[in-house]
């Protein structure tokens, strides 16, 4: 006893020596409470852009498994398909309501998050899943193809990502916005160089939104899809085949058994799975990352 006695005292006095105060030894990591309601909470709820079909539609009937309440958006022309998507979802016993907006006009956008609080409560989550993609060989572009892309994949992410997060700032509570990268946005494609440029853009205003949005307990992750079973890659798929000769399909056959090393095509819910992580609280310690699920094409 006496010896374990004459340890002790000799250690807390090499602390005190060092400048060490007593009980400084093991430092307790402190707390940051974030706006991600577990299941049990009421008013969980999510903007998720581009989600009348493909990868935002799968988006969105996995928030609405995991609980949230839903504004589910789109452009006009897609209003049939955004509609179905509410019923689905309602169909679930969430809430959830459609609206009509374009992503590149600020104003639009700033407008939905309005409605979005008016309807379901304070926002917590802001997930900037629209995008276009365009097939078209580097010097064959004009200006409107660089700024379309540009106005859509870039400028639509910054306004729903400062949208939202100002409404967050406004309630206090913090929040996660996520943004829709591509495996682009790591290693373009050839005939998809402007469409490449968006999502790097899209990756590295990911990580300056999160440096500055990190004091208002607010994170920012992106997520990089890969080859994916939707009406985008059917496109991306036909024009390909047009430029090298092969026929609809044979492209994205291709890539699969070479590029992709589980050898399949992914579907939509492969992508819902990871940001269904990214909107919940077992990512809160994450900001600033670009997810890639491609089945392995890039190794980051």
């Amino acid at each position: 006893m006496a010896l374990r006695t004459a340890s002790r005292a000799l250690r807390q006095l090499s602390r005190q020596a060092n400048g060490i105060p007593s009980g400084a030894m093991r430092a307790r990591p402190s707390t940051r409470g974030y706006a991600t309601p577990t299941m049990g909470q009421q008013n969980r709820t999510a903007i998720v852009t581009g989600s009348s079909r493909g990868i935002g539609k799968a988006i969105a009937l996995r928030l609405a498994q995991d609980g949230y309440d839903l504004c589910i958006n789109d452009i006009p022309a897609n209003k049939s398909g955004a509609d179905e998507v509410v019923k689905h979802v309602q169909g679930m016993g969430r809430r959830a309501f459609p609206y009509m907006a374009d992503v590149s006009n600020l104003k639009e956008v700033e407008d939905m998050v309005q409605a979005s609080v008016s309807e379901l409560g304070p926002l917590n989550t802001m997930v900037a899943n629209a995008g276009i993609a365009q097939v078209k060989a580097l010097l064959d572009l004009t200006e409107q193809d660089l700024k379309r892309m540009f106005e859509v994949n870039v400028y639509g992410v910054f306004n729903c990502y400062s949208s939202a997060a100002k409404q967050m700032i406004k309630q206090g509570n913090g929040g996660k916005l996520l943004g829709a990268a591509s495996i682009v946005a790591f290693k373009p494609f050839a005939l998809l160089s402007h469409y490449s440029a968006s999502k790097w853009a899209v990756r590295g205003m990911t990580q300056a939104f999160a440096m500055e949005m990190a004091e208002h307990k607010i994170t920012v992750n992106a997520y990089a899809p890969g080859i994916v079973g939707t009406a985008m890659w059917d496109l991306i798929d036909e024009e390909l085949g047009k430029k090298k000769g092969a026929k609809k399909g044979d492209t994205i056959k291709k890539y699969s058994s070479e590029l992709i090393a589980l050898g399949r095509t992914s579907v939509p819910e492969d992508v819902s799975s990871t940001v269904s992580f990214l909107c919940s609280p077992d990512s809160d310690y994450m900001t600033g990352q670009t997810i890639v699920i491609d089945g392995g094409i890039i190794f980051t």
